[in-house]
């Protein structure tokens, strides 16, 4: 009977990989591995270098903030954030139109399709 090796277990991290250079948001997950847990601590590697969080916070939370490595950490992976694309113009003035109350809108939904439009506008 052969022993097989224990699963290697991670902490990870959302990095953006444009931090300093560019767009935010091109995002990948890093996974540093576990090295030790005890009752109080977790201890990892990362970047080859030692380093320990609070396991009740970290399992509490599941994530905590590392002061040292200026990082974010989670017991599982993290979901990717997304940017959604703010409409164009055409589309808000699509949308405000279909409001209209002689389309069958609202007085309020006109109104604060109005403004969405014309805040966008402002800001093109």
């Amino acid at each position: 009977m052969t022993d097989l090796p224990a699963p290697i277990e991670f902490l990870y991290e959302l990095w953006d990989a444009n931090w300093d250079d560019g767009p935010l948001g091109n995002y990948k997950i890093l996974q540093h591995p576990i090295t030790k847990k005890t009752a109080e601590r977790i201890h990892f590697t990362l970047m080859g270098r030692p380093g320990f969080v609070d396991r009740k916070r970290i399992e509490a939370d599941g994530e905590i903030y590392h002061r040292r490595f200026r990082s974010l950490l989670y017991l599982a992976p993290p979901e990717i954030p997304t940017r959604t694309e703010p409409a164009s113009l055409q589309a808000l003035r699509q949308a405000m139109a279909d409001a209209h109350p002689d389309r069958g809108g609202t007085a309020a939904e006109f109104i604060a399709a109005r403004k969405r439009y014309e805040q966008a506008r402002r800001n093109a």
